[in-house]
């Protein structure tokens, strides 16, 4: 997969991802990105005159959405993310905690507790996930208009475009939280973070 050796890890720093998982991460925010792009040149008319073409612009689009499942496939082979992928799926008493603290927009680290991830993050990424195949169902439904009803096509065409906005949305949302957390952002990068980070931020996190 054209992954890089991974960089030595010092005391003062944590490893949280390793170089499969980031591979896993940077493929599919591409792929995403990628399919937003061309959504929004399929549907803001100023963007469609600018970039015409689009026949060509649907074919980019279609392609990118069912590429997209393949990188999160792909990521099962690595035992580092099947690890994060059951933190992600499970969700205890100390989430809920975290998610009353951001309700309040309490940002104390003490009155936030989490481990490896916090409740927010996995609430998005189950989220994003069950969003993208449903995306991809009602694509298919959309593409292969042959083997459906009209009705059907009319009612995938309604969710299709409508979830499309909201994944706009939390997609914006998630880009800024990131740009809001230097370190975080690191951790993608780079597969380390800071201990002193890791203990504020995750300090259920076994390290």
């Amino acid at each position: 997969m054209g992954l890089r050796a991974e960089a030595p890890v010092t005391l003062a720093q944590v490893r949280r991802f390793s170089p499969a998982e980031r591979w896993v991460h940077r493929t599919a925010a591409a792929l995403m990105g990628v399919c937003v792009i061309t959504a929004a040149c399929l549907y803001i008319p100023q963007l469609a005159e600018l970039v015409g073409r689009r026949e060509l612009v649907v074919r980019i689009h279609e392609c990118a959405g069912l590429a997209l499942p393949v990188p999160v496939l792909a990521g099962l082979a690595s035992r580092a993310f099947r690890a994060d992928l059951r933190f992600l799926n499970r969700f205890g008493p100390h989430d809920r905690v975290w998610l009353r603290a951001a309700l309040r927009r309490d940002r104390r680290p003490s009155s936030r507790p989490a481990g490896k991830f916090n409740a927010g993050q996995k609430i998005y990424a189950a989220w994003i996930a069950g969003a993208t195949l449903v995306m991809l169902g009602t694509g298919l439904l959309m593409w292969f208009t042959h083997l459906t009803p009209l009705m059907w096509r009319t009612n995938a065409t309604f969710v299709h475009d409508w979830l499309a906005l909201t994944i706009g949305i939390v997609l914006a949302g998630h880009i800024g939280m990131a740009l809001g957390d230097p370190e975080a952002r690191r951790g993608l990068r780079t597969g380390s973070v800071s201990r002193e980070w890791a203990e504020s931020e995750h300090p259920l996190w076994k390290l």
